[in-house]
């Protein structure tokens, strides 16, 4: 078996491969992306990490490639869905960074608050500027962590033990789990904001997380609040950061990451207030050598059929049943996605009824694949097909699944996922697979439809009336936005219905507001699978 690493990783990692008599491993740094497309036959694994990118392409041109590993956190580098769909095994390493990255947002912090790379920048200039450089202890102040997983609950065991008030904002996470500790939950983000006088960000980079630290988020803020990112950027809007600082409504900002990265505007970089390092979050010896050992342990166990850890889109199942299996684990991994974007708030009770051929199978793993596309939209790249169980679990999600051998709804083959949050809204999607392959999604609530989970989806209701979808369609089409499909459900003629648009490009916040404000529209909701 022959494996190529492509990206910088830790020689531990390359020795425990090369150690294994049946694993060939070849080291090929920085190749292009045409010369990879044709170097990767032959090759039974690849291992990346951030800067060289698995496009389709690529992975189109691999005759033998059984499992893509990524030495690190996110997949964001590689074209998972080309993966799946030939049968492709991606993995990650998420956790050997988690303690790295908390250290680093302390350390952060601690440099922000007491000013030491500016007074050390004084010092090295000859000056002897003690009154200039005043700081401010942390002992006392409240902190505010939004984002309570992996990452931010390490801070907060940190934060604590400096005596800091700690509290945080996670919609996602019950507020026991963070009482544990000694962290109180607040109920919105605003809650949060008005409250900190440190705020920190742990969070995935999504569509719902990009620019949620904008303009109105920084007025919100006490005056002299300070900023540390340390998750991804993009979910700080940096314009908006900067006129915050300018105007001294934030006294201090420590990031690691950037919109751009690596950055070329200077301007926040520079500013006097702000602290910066180039994402160093993961970049500690210990944290490489743990990542490195890790990834090539789950490549190695992978290809020798010991196992699946931290797949990202296959589970561990036998090899003979991936194939048989994968087009049922496209379907309900995109029925979780679909649901919890469709409900948007933190879901608390789950059934799932299998009907037809698919209770041949153990509906167990299928519901884990489930359960993963659920809580994939707020953690990303943290949950996969081996902790989406476990997560579920701390997020207190109850989860009830039946099984009955005959079809359902005019279907053979059916599977029916019901969703409740802690609001108490509950909807239900069903879905099957046409031609045992393509994951098709016919039912909403009670609504039939016939709607392909890819892409940009827009979901509609509403109450049919004339001219309603020419209201949508103009709205839609003065912003050039395309329209791929389109699908219509409805209870009877003249009563309630829902619409089912693929768009070619993302719809923006002010298009959806417009499409909200139609007469006969009574809800939007905003879809990316």
């Amino acid at each position: 078996m022959k494996v190529l690493v492509a990206d910088r990783i830790a020689n531990e990692g390359i020795r425990l491969l090369s150690e294994d008599p049946e694993i060939e491993v070849e080291v090929a740094i920085g190749l292009k992306p045409e010369e990879l497309r044709e170097r990767i036959k032959g090759y039974d694994a690849l291992i990346v990490r951030s800067e060289t990118k698995v496009t389709k392409e690529i992975i189109e041109a691999s005759d033998k490639l059984k499992v893509i590993a990524r030495a690190g956190v996110g997949v964001d580098n590689i074209d998972v869905w080309a993966a799946t769909r030939k049968g492709i095994i991606v993995m990650n390493a998420p956790d050997p960074n988690t303690i790295s990255t908390a250290e680093h947002t302390m350390g952060l912090m601690l440099a922000m608050l007491r000013n030491i790379p500016q007074a050390w920048a004084s010092l090295r200039d000859g000056k002897w500027e003690r009154s200039k450089f005043m700081g401010v202890e942390l002992c006392g102040k409240t902190l505010g962590i939004i984002g309570f997983g992996r990452i931010g609950s390490e801070v907060a065991k940190r934060a604590l033990a400096f005596q800091m008030e700690v509290i945080a904002y996670d919609p996602y996470v019950p507020p026991e789990r963070a009482a544990k500790i000694g962290v109180k939950m607040c109920k919105t983000l605003e809650e949060l904001l008005s409250k900190a006088d440190c705020i920190t960000i742990h969070v995935h980079l999504t569509n719902e997380t990009r620019g949620m630290i904008g303009e109105r988020e920084f007025s919100l803020m006490k005056p002299g609040v300070r900023i540390i990112n340390c998750a991804r950027g993009g979910i700080v809007d940096e314009k908006a950061l900067l006129k915050a600082l300018n105007e001294g409504k934030v006294a201090g900002a420590a990031l690691d990451v950037f919109e751009e990265e690596p950055p070329r505007d200077g301007e926040l970089i520079r500013h006097e207030k702000v602290i910066a390092t180039p994402h160093l979050g993961a970049s500690t010896e210990e944290a490489q050598v743990k990542v490195s050992i890790v990834i090539a342990e789950q490549v190695r166990d992978a290809l020798k059929g010991k196992g699946i850890r931290n797949s990202v889109n296959i589970p561990s199942i036998p090899p003979e049943l991936v194939k048989e299996l994968q087009p049922y684990f496209l379907l309900v991994e995109k029925m979780g996605s679909f649901i919890a974007q469709l409900l948007g708030e933190r879901i608390t009770d789950v059934k799932v009824e299998y009907s037809g051929y698919v209770t041949d199978y153990d509906t167990s793993l299928l519901t884990m694949a489930m359960l993963k596309g659920i809580l994939s939209p707020a953690l990303q790249d943290a949950v996969n097909y081996v902790n989406a169980w476990i997560m579920a679990q701390e997020r207190g999600i109850k989860v009830e699944e039946s099984r009955r051998k005959g079809g359902a709804r005019g279907f053979s083959d059916i599977i029916t996922l019901t969703a409740k949050t802690v609001s108490g809204e509950s909807r239900s999607i069903s879905g099957t697979l046409f031609g045992k392959k393509d994951p098709r999604i016919v039912y909403i609530d009670d609504y039939h439809v016939d709607a392909i989970p890819e892409g940009h989806i827009l979901v509609l209701s509403n109450w049919d009336r004339p001219g309603v979808v020419g209201k949508i369609g103009t709205i839609l089409g003065r912003r050039g936005i395309n329209i791929a499909s389109m699908q219509f459900g409805r209870e009877r003629p003249w009563g309630r219905s829902i619409i089912l648009i693929t768009t070619d490009t993302p719809t923006p916040p002010d298009v959806v507001e417009q499409l909200r404000d139609v007469e006969e529209v009574t809800d939007v909701r905003v879809l990316e699978l």
